[in-house]
């Protein structure tokens, strides 16, 4: 849950103007022109003046606020400001993030607001052969972004040196922390520098995650911007109440309506993800299955395929919930619920993306009350309540739970990697 004094504390930096007023050097407001950015988000506008100025930052954000140019954009600017030390570059700037997916995502952007300004980026991820990444690094690099494990492999193999880090970043915190990375993140902030600036974004903030903060942050600003619990007004969301067994049948349904256009499907197991797409695709859908069983290269020819248009639909697992960012998703379905009502907000939030229209429907079945109740507790709105087709057996609405007499549809932490739906 989220921490109430923590969202008491925020800082005050909104500034006029746009990105003019943000003290960013003259190519990367050309680049943040050049990829259609023109109005800094809530996020960016409040994170990059401090990050400019050296401080430490916990930054309490969901995915979809803008964050990562909230930190990529400063960290590009002091990095061109600073004189390279030597002819090959070393690291100076170092970014954790929990998947392959959002790390990939990170490095794109670093790759696009940098574009010319000489600075060298490189991502390394676990999935793919490490040759081709122990090279590059031998090359040299400004900002290493990394998975976790990943990173520590290579620590160990020698071809990693962290002792140039002036800026070290952890993105998704909470999501390190539900995969069971926080203690390979303890092991590879002690093998920073000590003096360095350190910024932390997390969509929640729980104990585990403030402890952490504790640990590895000097004085932060404090920053909550468009928390966990809340979801983007343009996003219509609703519900039907439907057996389990005819789930299938109601989503080949909505598939046939016309403003359905490029659809995310949710599923909690990798298994019922491989299943429905292979459903979907008998029926004669343009679809894709993306979780953690796939191999690299196939979850980005499933992300390629869904971005250029070639795939309507993509089944996935919670692996896309956070840091997949694909425009033009008119729907996101949960065709189960989430077992974590915070998790429910990460997948809405992949519809709806820059201020569009989306919408999210979700499917719950007699089973799944409680979990839908959590959902609208932590949300605090209702979902609508939508009917089934004709001839489709209806199921009638529960009646409400009395507080107190449901077990709370609560979740898994520990700092062990936990077998699951990723």
């Amino acid at each position: 849950m989220i921490n109430k004094a923590f969202l008491e504390t925020r800082a005050s930096s909104a500034l006029p103007g746009g990105f003019a007023a943000l003290a960013l050097s003259d190519s990367l407001r050309a680049a943040v022109a050049a990829a259609g950015y023109h109005e800094p988000t809530p996020i960016q506008r409040e994170a990059i003046p401090f990050v400019v100025a050296g401080r430490d930052l916990l930054g309490c954000a969901q995915t979809g606020t803008g964050k990562t140019a909230a930190f990529a954009l400063p960290i590009l600017h002091r990095l061109l400001g600073e004189r390279r030390r030597g002819s090959r570059p070393a690291i100076r700037a170092l970014i954790l993030a929990p998947t392959r997916e959002l790390a990939a995502q990170i490095g794109a952007s670093i790759a696009r607001y940098g574009k010319g300004s000489g600075l060298r980026g490189l991502v390394v991820f676990g999935g793919v052969g490490k040759r081709p990444q122990i090279e590059a690094l031998r090359g040299g690099v400004d900002v290493l972004v990394a998975t976790p494990g990943r990173l520590l492999d290579l620590m160990k193999d020698g071809v990693v040196q962290l002792g140039s880090v002036r800026t070290f970043v952890l993105d998704e915190a909470d999501r390190m922390l539900d995969m069971g990375f926080i203690q390979d993140v303890r092991r590879i902030a002690r093998a920073l520098p000590r003096e360095r600036q350190t910024l932390l974004f997390s969509a929640t903030m729980p104990r585990e995650i403030q402890e952490l903060a504790d640990g590895i942050l000097v004085d932060p600003v404090r920053l909550a911007v468009d928390p966990v619990a809340s979801t983007c007004e343009p996003i219509a969301q609703s519900v039907y109440f439907v057996e389990t067994r005819h789930k299938a049948q109601l989503l080949r349904w909505v598939l046939q309506e016309a403003d359905v256009d490029r659809v995310l499907v949710f599923t909690r197991t990798k298994r019922g993800a491989s299943r429905l797409s292979q459903q979907l695709a008998r029926a004669g859908e343009a679809v894709d299955a993306l979780h953690g069983n796939k191999s690299q290269s196939a979850r980005e020819r499933a992300l390629d395929g869904f971005k250029r248009g070639r795939t309507r639909v993509v089944v996935a697992t919670d692996i896309a919930a956070r840091g997949i960012d694909v425009r033009g998703i008119s729907h996101v379905i949960n065709f189960e619920l989430p077992m974590d009502p915070e998790s429910y907000v990460h997948r809405v939030g992949r519809t709806g993306r820059a201020g569009a229209a989306g919408a999210a429907l979700s499917f719950c079945s007699p089973e799944e009350r409680p979990r839908l109740l959590a959902i609208e507790r932590l949300t605090s709105r209702r979902l609508e309540r939508r009917e089934l087709p004709a001839g489709m057996p209806a199921v009638a609405e529960p009646e409400p739970v009395r507080r107190g007499s449901e077990r709370p549809a609560g979740r898994r932490r520990s700092g062990r990697r936990v077998r699951g739906a990723r």
